[in-house]
C-alpha cells in the first residue's frame, strides 16, 4: 500500500510540475544517482526526479513511467539500474526506459578510470605491488560469491536480506578473497533464514554459477565497495575504516562519494547509456537531457 502511494505522489508531483515546466523528467533510483546524472544533464531543460520507494527503487521507476505513459505524457524518461537484466537477457520493450551499461551505478564507477584515481589517493604502490594481482579482477573475483548469493535469493524467491552484513566476517583482509560458508552463514544469520542450510544455499549457488556470465553484471557495486574498503585498510592500503567508509547516507565523504567526485564526463562519452540518451532525444524532439558540451 506504500509502495502504491509513493508510485502515486511521484506521478502527481510531475504532472503538476508540467503544468510550468515544459521539459524533460528523468526519473533515476536514488540520491548518489541524482548527483551522478547533474553533472551531466541540461538544468534548464531537464528535471530529475528521486523514485526511491519500496519494495525497490527500480520498480517505482518503472511503475511511474508506466502511470504518466498510460495519460499519454511526453517528455519522460527513466534510468534504473540493470541489476541481474542483462544476464536474464531481460528485454526493455519501453524506449522511455534506459539501464545502465553493468550491473548498477556503482559498477559503471569501478569499471571507469575514476577507480584508478582513488586507488592512487588512498593505496600503497607498495603493498599494491606486493599484493600481485590487478586489483579490479580481484575485486570482482572475491564479489562473484555475494552477487550470485543475492541472484539465488532474487531468483528462488528466498528473501534472503543483505543489507548490514558484515563484509569482515568472510572476506580475508589480505588477500581478499572471500570464504563462501562464512558469507552463507552471514546471511543465514542477518536473514534469520534458519530453515535454510549451508549445503542447501552452496548447491543453488554452484547451480547459477557459469563461466560465460560477466562478472561486471553478477558483482553489485555496493559489495565491490566495501570489499574495497577493506583491502585499503590493510591488503593495499594502510588507512583507517573511518578514512575509506564504503558508503553512508549522511556524508559523501565515504569511498562511493570520492568515486563519484572521481569520475569524469569523458568516462561517461565512452558508455552504451550515454549513446542511449542521445539517441531518445533525437527520437523526442524537442526534449533533451544532456547538455550540448557533453
Amino acid at each position: 500500500m506504500r509502495e502504491f502511494l509513493t508510485v502515486n505522489r511521484v506521478a502527481n508531483k510531475i504532472r503538476q510540475l508540467r503544468e510550468t515546466y515544459s521539459g524533460t523528467f528523468l526519473l533515476v533510483e536514488g540520491s548518489s544517482d541524482k548527483v551522478f546524472y547533474e553533472r551531466f544533464v541540461d538544468k534548464l531543460a531537464c528535471h530529475l526526479e528521486i523514485t526511491a520507494g519500496k519494495p525497490s527503487s527500480k520498480q517505482c521507476a518503472i511503475e511511474i513511467l508506466a502511470i504518466l505513459e498510460t495519460s499519454n505524457f511526453q517528455g519522460i524518461l527513466a534510468i534504473v539500474d540493470a541489476d541481474f537484466d542483462h544476464l536474464q537477457n531481460t528485454p526493455v520493450k519501453n524506449p522511455n526506459l534506459l539501464r545502465t551499461d553493468t550491473h548498477d551505478l556503482e559498477t559503471m564507477l569501478i569499471n571507469s578510470l575514476a577507480f584508478d584515481k582513488v586507488i592512487a589517493l588512498f593505496g600503497s604502490e607498495d603493498k599494491i605491488i606486493k599484493f600481485g594481482r590487478d586489483l579490479r579482477s580481484a575485486l570482482l573475483e572475491s564479489c562473484m560469491s555475494v552477487g550470485y548469493l543475492v541472484w539465488v535469493s532474487q531468483s528462488d524467491g528466498l528473501n534472503l536480506k543483505f543489507d548490514g552484513i558484515e563484509f569482515s566476517k568472510f572476506v580475508d583482509s589480505q588477500t581478499l578473497k572471500i570464504n563462501e560458508l562464512k558469507l552463507i552463514t552471514e546471511v543465514i544469520n542477518k536473514s534469520q533464514a534458519y530453515s535454510l542450510t549451508n549445503e542447501d544455499i552452496q548447491k543453488r549457488l554452484t547451480n547459477k554459477k557459469s563461466s560465460s556470465h560477466d562478472p561486471w553484471q553478477v558483482c553489485r557495486g555496493h559489495d565491490l565497495v566495501e570489499i574495497l574498503s577493506i583491502g585499503l585498510r590493510k591488503a593495499i592500503g594502510s588507512n583507517t575504516a573511518i578514512d575509506v567508509k564504503p558508503n553512508s547516507d549522511e556524508s559523501k565523504n565515504t569511498l562511493e562519494g570520492i568515486l563519484l567526485l572521481a569520475y569524469e564526463e569523458i568516462y561517461f562519452y565512452e558508455t552504451q547509456l550515454y549513446s542511449e540518451i542521445r539517441l531518445w532525444e533525437t527520437n523526442n524532439p524537442p526534449f533533451k537531457v544532456l547538455r550540448n558540451n557533453v
